[in-house]
C-alpha cells in the first residue's frame, strides 16, 4: 500500500472523496467550499470547517471555494464580509479569486423555486411562524397538513410572484416545500424555501423583498458553483435528506453530495456564534476581538500564530462526532512554536526597588545577553544596568521559608547576565510594614561572561534598569470559563460562569528597553513569565503586552 493510500484509509472524508474518484462520480475537478454568513466573526470551529474543506481540495488537486450564505438581510453586513476574508487569509487558507456570494445567484435561485411550483412540489402558505411549528409535529407525532397545501399551480405561482412584488407583508406568508408530513425526518414536514423580508440587503440593496432559507439555497448555490462535496459538521446531516431532495427535484446532473464530520468544541471556551454574540453584546467581553474569546480575531490579539492553529487543527485531524477538544493541545505547540524563534527579554510584573549603595551614581553600562539561549543565531543585545534596578516582589523574602532560593536578607543572588548582588537593608511603610525598597551591595568581580568562577549563589533573578526601563500594562490570560459543568447550565448567568481569573491586569511593569520599538505582530518571551505579543489597541504613551502562553502547562484559578 502507497503512502498516499495509507493517508486515505485513515481518514474518512478522503476515502468517501477517493471512492466517488475510483467509481467516476464525477466527470468535473473536485471542488469543496466553506460557507459562513456574515454575521458574525470566524472562530476555532470556523478554522476546523475551513481545514477540512480546504485540506480536502488540496488532497486531490481540487479547489476551494469562500462563498458566502448572505440570505438574511437582517443580520449580515459588510464589516463581517471582510473580516472573514481577512481572517481566512492570515490563516493561510487563501481563496483566491474563489470568493462567491449565495446573494449573487438570487434570480437563479427564485427561478428553483418557480419550478418545483410547477411541479406541485411547493406551495404559498398563509400560516404564522408559530402555527408551523405547531403543525410540524414533534419526533414521536405526526405533523399535519397545512390548510393551504392543496392550493393550485397557478393559485400558488400567482402568489409567488406577488411575494416577489413586495404586495404582502413581513411573514405574512412563505413558500414550503411540499414533501411529506409525516415524515421521521422533521427536516422533511414541508419545509419553509422562502420568506418576505422588507429590509435592505447589504449588496442587493431593495431589490428583493423575499430570501431562500439556507437549506433550499445551500444545494442550488452548491451546484451552480460545481461543487462535488459539501462538507459541513455534524449538526447538518438530518439536514442531507432536504439538500439531496432539492437536487432531485430540480434534476440537477451529478449532484454534489453533502457529507458530514464532527463538530469540534475547546475546553474552557464556547463556539456557538449565538452564545459569542451574547458575551459580546451584553459587555461580558470587550468585544469580538477579546484575547479571550476563541474567535480568529480574539485569537490573533493575543498573539496565538497562524502556524499554530494549522498544528493544532491538523492535530485534531478528521472527526466523526462531536468532540471536545483540551486547549492545553494549543498551548503546548505554541510553546513549541516560539521557545526556539523569539526574543527573551527582561520584564518585572510587580516592581521592586532596589539601590546598589556601592554603584556608582550616574553611571550607566551596557550589558551583553543573550537573545535566546536555546538559539544562539538569535544573537545577543545590549541591556542597560544602573545604580537603581527593579525586581519581582515575590523574589524577596524577608525571612526565607524552607526552600525560598532567592534574594532575601543578608543573602545573594545572580542577577541575570550581571552581577552578584548582596542584600544589607529592608526600607518598608512606617504604617503598613510594605516593602518599599531593598539596599544592596555588588561585586564587581561577578560580572557574567568575565570567567568567574568563585563562590556560588542559588538562584538567578532577572531585573530592569529603573532609568531605562519602559512602562506597561501587562495582561495575563486563562480559560473564560474553568467549569466546564457550570458552562453549560442554562439557570447561571455569563456573569457566574466567567472564570475570575480569565484576565490579570498588572499595570506599570517595568520592561526592559529592546522593547520599546515592538510592532503587534512580534512576540517575546518574558523570562519565567512566558510568550508575549503588543496588543494591537496599544499606543505610543500606553504599551500593553498580552500573555499568549504561559511557560507552562496553564495555571487555574491561581492568581499571578
Amino acid at each position: 500500500m502507497s503512502d498516499d493510500k495509507a493517508i486515505i484509509n485513515g481518514n474518512f472524508i478522503e476515502r468517501l472523496i477517493q471512492e466517488d474518484i475510483d467509481n467516476g462520480t464525477f466527470s468535473r475537478p473536485i471542488c469543496t467550499r466553506f460557507p459562513p454568513e456574515p454575521n458574525g466573526y470566524l472562530h476555532i470551529g470556523s478554522a476546523y470547517a475551513i481545514y477540512t474543506n480546504y485540506m480536502a481540495a488540496q488532497k486531490f488537486n481540487g479547489t476551494f471555494h469562500l462563498r458566502f450564505d448572505d440570505t438574511n438581510p437582517l443580520k449580515e453586513d459588510i464589516e463581517y464580509v471582510n473580516a472573514i476574508i481577512e481572517d481566512i487569509n492570515w490563516l493561510g487558507y487563501n481563496p483566491g479569486d474563489r470568493i462567491f456570494y449565495g446573494s449573487d445567484y438570487s434570480d437563479e435561485i427564485f427561478n428553483a423555486a418557480i419550478t418545483l411550483i410547477n411541479k406541485g412540489k411547493a406551495y404559498v402558505c398563509d400560516l404564522t411562524p408559530e402555527e408551523i411549528t405547531e403543525y410540524r409535529g414533534t419526533l414521536t407525532e405526526p405533523g399535519k397538513d397545512s390548510p393551504y397545501r392543496n392550493r393550485t399551480i397557478d393559485e400558488n405561482l400567482e402568489l409567488f410572484l406577488k411575494m416577489r412584488n413586495g404586495e404582502f407583508p413581513t411573514a405574512s406568508k412563505v413558500l414550503r416545500a411540499k414533501i411529506d408530513m409525516n415524515s421521521p425526518n422533521i427536516k422533511l414536514r414541508d419545509p419553509v424555501l422562502y420568506r418576505i423580508i422588507h429590509a435592505h440587503h447589504y449588496r442587493t440593496g431593495n431589490e428583493w423583498c423575499i430570501y431562500p432559507m439556507y437549506d433550499f439555497a445551500h444545494p442550488i448555490q452548491d451546484a451552480m458553483e460545481d461543487i462535488t462535496h459539501s462538507l459541513c459538521s455534524i449538526e447538518f446531516k438530518d439536514h442531507r435528506p432536504l439538500y439531496e431532495w432539492v437536487l432531485n427535484e430540480l434534476e440537477i446532473d451529478e449532484p454534489p453530495k453533502q457529507r458530514e464530520f464532527g463538530r469540534v468544541n475547546i475546553t474552557g471556551a464556547v463556539t456557538s456564534k449565538r452564545y459569542l454574540r451574547e458575551l459580546v453584546a451584553g459587555g461580558y467581553v470587550d468585544g469580538w476581538d477579546d484575547p479571550r474569546l476563541p474567535t480568529i480575531r480574539g485569537l490573533r490579539r493575543r498573539g496565538v500564530t497562524p502556524d499554530s492553529i494549522r498544528k493544532f487543527i491538523g492535530e485534531i485531524g478528521f472527526v466523526r462526532s462531536q468532540s471536545t477538544i483540551d486547549y492545553s493541545l494549543l498551548e503546548s505547540i505554541l510553546r513549541s512554536e516560539l521557545k526556539p524563534k523569539v526574543n527573551s527579554v527582561m520584564a518585572v510584573l510587580n516592581p521592586l526597588k532596589v539601590t546598589i549603595t556601592n554603584y556608582e551614581e550616574g553611571k550607566t553600562e551596557f550589558l551583553s545577553i543573550e537573545n535566546n539561549a536555546e538559539n544562539p543565531d538569535l544573537g545577543t543585545r545590549h541591556v542597560p544596568f544602573s545604580k537603581v534596578i527593579y525586581i519581582e516582589k515575590e523574589d524577596f523574602m524577608e525571612v526565607p521559608v524552607n526552600g525560598f532560593k532567592r534574594l532575601s536578607l543578608n543573602s545573594e543572588v545572580r542577577l541575570k547576565g550581571a552581577y552578584f548582588i548582596k542584600c544589607h537593608e529592608v526600607i518598608k511603610d512606617e504604617k503598613t510594614g510594605e516593602i518599599l525598597e531593598l539596599r544592596c551591595t555588588y561585586d564587581e568581580q561577578t560580572k557574567s561572561g568575565t570567567g568567574f568562577s568563585g563562590r556560588k549563589v542559588k538562584a538567578t533573578i532577572h531585573w530592569v534598569s529603573a532609568l531605562h526601563a519602559v512602562r506597561a500594562d501587562v495582561h495575563l490570560y486563562d480559560k473564560l470559563f474553568d467549569n466546564e459543568e457550570l458552562m453549560k447550565d442554562p439557570e447561571i448567568t455569563w456573569s457566574e460562569k466567567i472564570n475570575t481569573y480569565s484576565r490579570i491586569i498588572h499595570k506599570n511593569c517595568m520592561i526592559e528597553p529592546s522593547i520599546s520599538n515592538a510592532k503587534s505582530d512580534e512576540r517575546f518571551q518574558f523570562i519565567r513569565h512566558g510568550y508575549f505579543c503588543l496588543d494591537s489597541y496599544s499606543t505610543d504613551d500606553n504599551f500593553i503586552f498580552n500573555r499568549i502562553v504561559a511557560l507552562k502547562d496553564s495555571w487555574k484559578g491561581k492568581k499571578v
